[in-house]
């Protein structure tokens, strides 16, 4: 007979089909975490090996479990980084420090950590900020191709904000949320994932989070140091951002824009294969063409 202990055991065994700690050990390989220069413990997934290093970054408050179905798509030929910035993720929750110059020095100090292979620079939301900025202020031959996925670009036309959502958490963070969680995705997820991901963004201290949505910069910042660098450059976007993207490539015809109609925010989990495809399909064809080329190679 089996007692209610095992059966509990292993039911939760069954409902652990996302990415938390416990299992990514298990299935993925490693986790790490360094000092950053101001004393705070932040945490990065590492998995897999490779001659490119992909660093993913991901959005508002979210921790770097929802990379998942990209750790295990190129584990197996990348080395692959997932990022939990400051008071996300695993990473600790200091009180300070939810400015654009701190995270992007944090993202230096996790590049620093790695060491000197090539970086791709995968950034989604807020992360394509993060990434744009770091590229701006940290000129360097270690990031070697950019993605930027489902934010604004500073290009026309300038996005559609709610200007009730600051307002709304502060009044009920929860709720709004839970909302906000929700409403990233068009492919319905299991209950206990949708809880994590609201768990994991409600870690976060509430003026932080406030602060991460004040990013103190005008739109051209974003628009004129992107188009300041020549690197490898795909933007992957939702039906919102249709219009950036196709000016985006009207100044840089060589970038690669790819349109998500029917996914949500989150769309390399609502599509996920399709996703992971273009991201290789990238990184073979842009990404190492161009490192041959600029190590004399006739071949990528």
């Amino acid at each position: 007979m089996v007692s209610p202990l095992s059966r509990a055991l292993v039911t939760a065994l069954l409902l652990l089909s996302a990415f938390t700690p416990a299992a990514a050990e298990k299935e993925l390989a490693a986790h790490h975490y360094f000092n950053a220069s101001d004393g705070v413990r932040l945490h990065y997934w590492e998995a897999g090996r490779g001659d490119f290093t992909l660093v993913f970054v991901p959005g508002w408050t979210m921790p770097a479990e929802i990379w998942k179905p990209q750790i295990e798509r190129f584990a197996a030929t990348y080395r692959v980084i997932a990022f939990d910035p400051r008071g996300q993720g695993a990473s600790a929750v200091p009180r300070s420090g939810y400015s654009v110059e701190r995270r992007v020095r944090d993202i230096s100090e996790l590049l620093d950590q790695l060491g000197a292979r090539p970086v791709v620079l995968i950034g989604w939301s807020l992360g394509v900020l993060e990434s744009i900025a770091y590229l701006k202020s940290h000129p360097s031959h270690r990031v070697q191709a950019l993605v930027l996925v489902d934010n604004s670009i500073g290009e026309e036309p300038p996005p559609k904000y709610d200007p009730t959502f600051v307002p709304r958490l502060k009044k009920d963070r929860v709720k709004t949320v839970n909302a906000f969680v929700r409403g990233m995705y068009r492919r319905p997820q299991s209950e206990s994932y949708y809880q994590r991901i609201v768990d994991a963004s409600l870690q976060v201290p509430l003026d932080g989070a406030v602060a991460l949505l004040s990013y103190p910069y005008p739109r051209e910042f974003w628009k004129n140091a992107l188009y300041a660098t020549d690197l490898p450059l795909m933007y992957v976007v939702t039906e919102r951002f249709r219009g950036q993207g196709e000016n985006l490539k009207k100044h840089r015809p060589e970038a690669w824009v790819e349109v998500f109609p029917r996914a949500g925010h989150a769309l390399f989990v609502d599509e996920s294969e399709r996703f992971n495809q273009l991201l290789d399909d990238f990184l073979r064809l842009a990404v190492r063409t161009r490192a041959a080329r600029l190590h004399g190679s006739a071949t990528p």
